[in-house]
């Protein structure tokens, strides 16, 4: 892919149609909601209008709990004893993080360990993209990686099937951070699906996914279980910044098949208003649901999707789903991260890495510490291969 337009809009046309498929997914991915009978089609949204809306308050319980995932997922940690608390406060905590390692030790000093299994096998790499690629920042819109890290992942991608896969809109993971065309992208939580197309491949055992023209006429594959959603999904999002405007640090964040609302700059003394403001739009959207992130609420179709879902996926249409000869790796920093972890670990089938400066519960295997370890890890991995086919 040309990645040198700014257009909004990736996918132009679509140019095949859906098929049966051997992954272990349905035909029609089904809402997980009780109160969604079947996906919704496009000839069915107006089934999924907004339910009229209702007087009174939200229930107080209701946001009480919202409220305590929110401090419990930026970020959520494990219960740790008082004595580790303690060095935490102060910054002492190089023994306790060093202790939580030995249960998901660094991935940089299990390197040779990765190696070694990775040998004969033919490894498939996932990361995800802020705190994984890019660090942490106040403002989403400046979630920049840096060119050294942009390099690492080109230089990987040389070696290995490499995959983004991100809370992110797929357009704007592409076109305005990662900027590469030789990967595979999975953005909106896996919910919106694009890539290179494999010669001389076959999609038709693959549900839903398409051939597609992307804004430089170059065919991509495109996979996009939510799509269906699309306009209920805008219609929220407006909702969002017209009720939120008046909190000062909030930004509303369009994802195109999920709405990010970000409350990293939001004082926590403002974060009931917030909570109350989220619930009160989702209220009347019964097909919809929030999650949580690092200091960011999700709103996302009820669907059963995922990260870890859109990595069996890809790993289906690279031909390497049911290969006993494939290591996949996933990389990433968040809670939504751990359903690809999950997948993997119960699998046996390859290892998740954590990115984490701190003790977290976890599917992990391994861990890094930041992104600039992230970093090391993909320059190992090509040195690596390097000498193992020179």
């Amino acid at each position: 892919m040309d990645l040198k337009a700014t257009h909004s809009s990736t996918i132009l046309t679509d140019r095949t149609h859906a098929c049966n498929s051997r992954l272990c997914l349905p035909p029609i991915v089904s809402p997980i909601s009780p109160t969604a009978s079947a996906y919704p089609s496009s000839t069915l949204y107006p089934t999924f209008q907004r339910r009229k809306a209702s007087s009174g308050m939200l229930n107080e319980s209701h946001d009480g709990a919202c409220l305590d995932a929110m401090k419990s997922s930026s970020p959520p940690h494990i219960k740790l004893n008082k004595d580790f608390i303690s060095d935490l406060a102060i910054g002492k905590n190089d023994a306790a993080y060093d202790a939580w390692m030995m249960k998901c030790p660094s991935a940089l000093s299990s390197f040779k360990q990765i190696t070694n299994h990775a040998k004969y096998k033919k490894i498939v790499l996932f990361l995800d993209y802020d705190g994984t690629l890019s660090h942490i920042v106040d403002n989403p819109e400046h979630a920049f990686m840096s060119n050294a890290m942009r390099t690492a992942v080109k230089n990987v991608a040389k070696y290995f099937s490499t995959a983004i896969v991100s809370g992110r809109s797929c357009h704007k993971v592409v076109y305005k951070f990662v900027k590469l065309g030789e990967l595979y992208y999975a953005g909106s939580h896996g919910m919106d699906i694009m890539g290179p197309v494999i010669k001389n491949e076959s999609i038709s055992d693959l549900p839903g996914c398409t051939i597609s023209i992307e804004e430089q006429g170059n065919e991509v594959i495109l996979f996009q279980p939510a799509k269906e959603f699309l306009l209920m999904i805008n219609e929220v999002q407006s909702f969002l910044k017209e009720v939120t405007k008046d909190i000062e640090g909030v930004i509303v964040e369009s994802n195109k098949f999920c709405v990010s609302v970000h409350y990293r700059l939001v004082d926590e003394k403002d974060w009931p208003k917030v909570v109350h403001c989220v619930h009160h739009v989702l209220k009347d959207y019964p097909h919809l649901q929030v999650t949580h992130g690092r200091r960011v609420l999700e709103v996302r179709p009820i669907i059963d999707w995922n990260k870890g879902k859109a990595v069996e996926f890809l790993l289906e249409y690279l031909g390497r789903r049911t290969s006993d000869d494939v290591l996949p790796i996933y990389v990433g920093d968040d809670r939504t991260d751990e359903d690809a972890f999950k997948i993997l670990r119960e699998g046996k089938c390859g290892y998740g890495i954590l990115v984490t400066s701190v003790p977290k519960q976890t599917n992990a295997v391994f861990s890094l510490r930041d992104p600039t370890e992230v970093k090391k890890f993909l320059k190992l991995l090509v040195k690596w291969k390097k000498l193992e086919t020179s």
